[in-house]
């Protein structure tokens, strides 16, 4: 009997920490990962290499490569003894991506990795060999829409040395499993309220 496949999106503007975080969350879990920014077209890498924001019309078509890339990972995963979750770092910055994302990659849950414009910032200063810009992190900021309390997601704080926030993600999507499929977002610490909590 096939195992369901889920998915975790870790998102978040550029400098957050998208693709390290994935990286060791899935790696302390056994499970698959990818990253967003390796399925960009050249199109795309050059638009924001030149210090130019994506266009939505720009977006939808790398959104569905992702989405593409999530499920052949899936399929292929290394064996058995990988767990049944793949976990994708992409921005995701609006509802109406992760809108699609869901409905592409279903059962589907987002972390979203939040912090002040002053810590990414520097993160992103001292990020070498990455094609995003510093200059376009206001244009990202501008387009972000944090997720709401109708959306599957957790929030986490990156005001923290990496360790930390890896074992928190790792924490709360434990926490998860024994919980509401829904999460509504909280503003303190990355401490998730799960519907039907007292706030």
């Amino acid at each position: 009997m096939d195992r369901q496949i889920s998915y975790v999106v870790i998102m978040g503007v550029s400098g957050s920490g998208k693709t390290e975080i994935a990286r060791r969350v899935a790696k302390a879990t056994h499970s698959q990962w990818l990253d967003a920014d390796d399925h960009h077209p050249i199109e795309n890498v050059e638009h924001m290499r030149s210090g130019k924001p994506l266009t939505d019309d720009m977006r939808w078509p790398w959104l569905a490569a992702v989405a593409d890339a999530a499920h052949a990972q899936a399929i292929t995963r290394a064996s058995d003894l990988c767990s049944d979750t793949v976990f994708i770092a992409c921005s995701a910055l609006k509802q109406s991506y992760r809108d699609f994302l869901s409905r592409k990659l279903s059962p589907a849950t987002f972390v979203f990795l939040d912090g002040t414009r002053d810590v990414i910032q520097t993160r992103l200063e001292s990020r070498v060999g990455h094609f995003m810009p510093s200059a376009l992190l206001d244009s990202q900021l501008a387009v972000l829409e944090p997720p709401g309390p109708d959306e599957n997601c957790v929030t986490v704080s990156i005001d923290a040395p990496i360790d930390t926030v890896v074992a928190t993600v790792t924490e709360r999507l434990k926490a998860s499993e024994n919980s509401s499929p829904s999460f509504v977002k909280e503003n303190t610490a990355g401490k998730p309220v799960f519907q039907g909590e007292d706030t």
